[in-house]
């Protein structure tokens, strides 16, 4: 049998773990970050697949193949999976986003074989009956109806189609009603066939392990699949419009809070700059002294929630504020956002604002460790979307780097880019025209 490549890196930052990383033969990259001081481990099976993949045809289906996996394997029917997790106090469960899928279970150290096992046979071994099919499509339409009940969720939806339009980026991951409806049982399941290519994959474990055990669980679970390298379908990259495909786009609910989000294309993931957004995203909406929280929130009373974010995809991203508040006073928040964007374009945010932002950031990167959940999602995926795990001192240092010029300087050339603006709630488009 050839044997696995294994590198390992020592990081002080993260408590004296240590992430080490094995590449099998096939390409199946193992991911571990000991965490001596705990008694849980959490997996996960990270596939290269997301809503950005599929064709107008299949939209929707790799949320749908999500729970179509839970529903048995060749070995196993939906009642063994969810009755040996539940033997063990285990949770399993599983998220889709745009550019990937993952399977994750959190037990006690001393059941990872356990866990390793079924999350593997579900990624591996699914049957996809038509029966299952038929009965998952009506729990995905309950879905996107509890998505379409929820403005606040919406919103974000509506805005992605609104600045990538009809693409792969800019529809639902959930899919619309319409395709899932028409999604047959073979093309899910040749879907899958084509999209869950081992050599793709990776496999993250954090907690209570030794690497050289979760390497052989994962080698036996995979049963030799993982030694068998299969070429993986290749991504169309993103079109890169230099300006949103709908400028304002409004949809009439009957609700009795407005939503708005206002933003523009963004940087991709592999930007450098990408630290410096971070820093001004949380000096714009961060937190409870950002800019938008204290100008609309505590000055004014405006809206109860309000935050800035970035998204980052491969070759392509997104930057927006989003707010909440009574239908009446939509326009006044809407003012104050396009203000302080306008003013943050022309280098107004001060230095002190600044570090309070790379201080909200450190925070984040620090805080968000203390599970073994938390450090499996990250170092699974940072393996998959960027071929490598920083550690944290590293990301602290980034981080520390950011100057309040660089801010600035992206802050002038992200914010002055044409804006998009998406409204969820009881207007007409017509109350938004030359909003932006």
């Amino acid at each position: 049998m050839a044997t696995a490549r294994t590198t390992t890196r020592r990081l002080p930052a993260t408590g004296g773990g240590v992430i080490t990383r094995s590449v099998l033969p096939g390409g199946l990259r193992v991911l571990t970050e000991a965490m001596p001081g705990v008694r849980s481990a959490s997996v996960g099976v990270w596939v290269p697949v997301g809503s950005r993949d599929e064709t107008p045809a299949l939209a929707g289906s790799s949320h749908f193949l999500e729970h179509l996996l839970f529903k048995g394997t060749t070995t196993r029917s939906a009642l063994d999976i969810a009755s040996a997790m539940d033997a063990v106090g285990g949770e399993f469960n599983a998220f889709t986003e745009k550019e990937h899928t993952c399977y994750y279970a959190t037990v006690l150290d001393r059941d990872l074989p356990l866990a390793i096992e079924i999350v593997s046979d579900v990624v591996l071994n699914a049957t996809i009956t038509s029966q299952n099919v038929d009965v998952e499509r009506s729990v995905v339409l309950e879905e996107i109806a509890m998505r379409d009940d929820d403005p606040a969720d919406l919103v974000h939806d509506e805005f992605a189609t609104a600045l990538f339009g009809d693409t792969p980026l800019g529809r639902p991951i959930l899919g619309t009603e319409e395709s899932i409806r028409g999604l047959s049982r073979s093309q899910i399941n040749g879907y899958y066939k084509r999209r869950y290519v081992p050599s793709s994959m990776v496999v993250s474990v954090a907690g209570n392990v030794v690497h050289a055990d979760v390497v052989t669980a994962v080698r036996r679970a995979f049963a030799g699949r993982a030694d068998e390298p299969a070429p993986a379908a290749r991504r169309s990259p993103a079109a890169r419009p230099s300006a949103p495909q709908r400028a304002v786009a409004v949809l009439t609910e009957d609700t009795e809070q407005a939503n708005l989000v206002l933003g523009m294309h963004g940087l991709d993931r592999h930007d450098p700059r990408r630290f410096a957004v971070g820093v001004l995203s949380a000096a714009l909406g961060g937190g409870m002294s950002s800019r938008l929280f204290q100008r609309i929130r505590e000055e004014r009373g405006l809206a109860y929630s309000v935050y800035s974010y970035a998204s980052s995809y491969t070759d392509a991203g997104q930057f927006g504020v989003y707010a909440g508040c009574t239908p009446g006073k939509a326009d006044e928040v809407l003012g104050l956002m396009n203000t302080e964007l306008d003013l943050a374009a022309r280098g107004d945010l001060s230095v002190a604002e600044i570090e309070r932002g790379k201080g909200q950031m450190r925070g984040g990167i620090v805080l968000g460790l203390e599970e073994s959940s938390s450090r499996m999602t990250r170092i699974g995926k940072s393996e998959l979307t960027y071929g490598d795990v920083m550690g944290v001192d590293e990301l602290l240092e980034r981080v520390d780097a950011v100057t309040p010029e660089q801010v600035t300087e992206v802050a002038a050339e992200l914010l002055s880019r044409p804006r998009c603006l998406t409204v969820v709630g009881p207007f007409g488009a017509h109350d938004f025209d030359g909003a932006i």
